[in-house]
């Protein structure tokens, strides 16, 4: 069997700062166990075609990266918009054309699955669409898009999201069932401290300091704690990037200067994460707007608790299997009364909950059940 994967989100290097392309990479090698793989991807740079230890990538240059940047209602995003579309269509067709596939994987439904649908059309390919919040819940909300969004997901020959509630909400657009696929990514797992039992713990976040991810939340919670709270807290870390950096140092500067533990870096790559997740004793998932992101399942791999906000798909998860801490409302002073709580909690007493956590969002696993589904379609 062969596969194609096309997607706008396939990571050109390991920095950490690849946002929803960071496990996309994972994903594609370990799909390639099982079938042939070749990947159609968004490019910073050149258009080039490589080959990438199992896989063959297709890479089209984009005019503007990154494109999670692009708004299709800003008329100065419309040109590097339509050269998107018309650039990767293009790189599609031909690695269609070269060596015809059985079948098309779209990460995500736009503009990747209308990418796929035409192949459908002009190949007769099956193609299936895994889709992200942003699919469904930002550019659904755009009457003309939300129309295009119905057509692709109703024609795909599978529907996959990466969130359970996200996956009822495909279902509801698309009138067709919608599969949950989490997304997750392989860590070494070489590096791991043992959880503490009883404080003084370490805590980390590791992610885009974006409004929507709630950095401005832990570290104004941070600034609530008292000092016999501050006794229970061996260090803190803060990893990551984005638009609220200068706020994020601003703030970290401010800590220090009461001379708490804390100390503030860039992205991590694959092996960073690793450390720094593995050296947590509880790892800090303060975000307003989420699905289930892929920190959850780093955190289940490595066997580390979460302090996570009430929001998407955590409190189910939460209920069904006690993961952490979770914050009673995404508020500052409902992650201050998690923070307290999880520095009176032993890290440690969550380690089998996070076991079965771990097995539920194995890349490997997922990996192997889509090409499943993929036999099974083209038989």
């Amino acid at each position: 069997m062969h596969v194609v994967l096309v997607t706008t989100s396939y990571p050109e290097s390991s920095s950490g700062s690849e946002a929803a392309g960071g496990f996309v990479a994972d994903f594609a090698h370990q799909l390639a166990a099982y079938v042939k793989v070749t990947v159609v991807a968004a490019a910073s740079g050149a258009a080039s075609v490589r080959t990438e230890g199992s896989l063959n990538v297709h890479r089209f240059s984009v005019k503007r990266w990154p494109l999670s940047l692009l708004r299709p209602y800003h008329p100065a995003d419309w040109w590097p918009i339509y050269a998107t579309l018309r650039d990767g269509m293009r790189s599609l067709d031909d690695a269609v054309a070269e060596d015809r596939p059985d079948y098309i994987l779209a990460l995500w439904a736009l503009p990747s699955g209308y990418w796929a649908k035409t192949m459908l059309r002009k190949y007769g390919i099956p193609y299936a669409v895994w889709a992200l919040g942003s699919d469904i819940w930002s550019l659904g909300r755009i009457p003309v898009l939300r129309s295009y969004l119905r057509r692709v997901l109703g024609a795909a020959d599978r529907c996959y999201a990466d969130g359970l509630q996200l996956a009822e909400d495909v279902a509801k657009l698309s009138g067709a069932p919608c599969d949950f696929m989490p997304s997750a990514r392989h860590l070494p797992r070489d590096n791991r401290t043992n959880l503490a039992a009883t404080p003084p713990y370490r805590l980390a976040f590791l992610g885009r300091w974006h409004r929507n991810k709630g950095i401005d939340i832990l570290l104004e919670a941070l600034q609530q704690l008292s000092d016999d709270d501050w006794t229970r807290i061996s260090e803190v870390r803060i990893h990551g990037g984005g638009p609220l950096e200068t706020d994020v140092r601003n703030a970290v500067q401010q800590l220090q200067a009461f001379d708490r533990p804390i100390s503030v870096g860039g992205y991590l790559d694959t092996v960073g994460a690793a450390k720094l997740i593995g050296w947590t004793d509880y790892l800090a998932l303060p975000s307003r707007v989420e699905s289930i992101p892929v920190i959850f399942s780093d955190a289940a791999q490595m066997g580390r608790p979460l302090i996570a906000t009430p929001v998407g798909d955590l409190p189910g998860l939460f209920h069904k299997r006690a993961f952490g801490v979770l914050a009673s409302d995404v508020t500052v002073a409902a992650y201050a009364d998690a923070l307290q709580r999880a520095l009176r909690t032993p890290a440690s007493q969550f380690q089998t909950q996070l076991v079965a956590f771990a097995k539920e969002f194995d890349i490997s696993d997922v990996a192997r059940r889509f090409a499943i589904h993929v036999g099974e379609a083209i038989q």
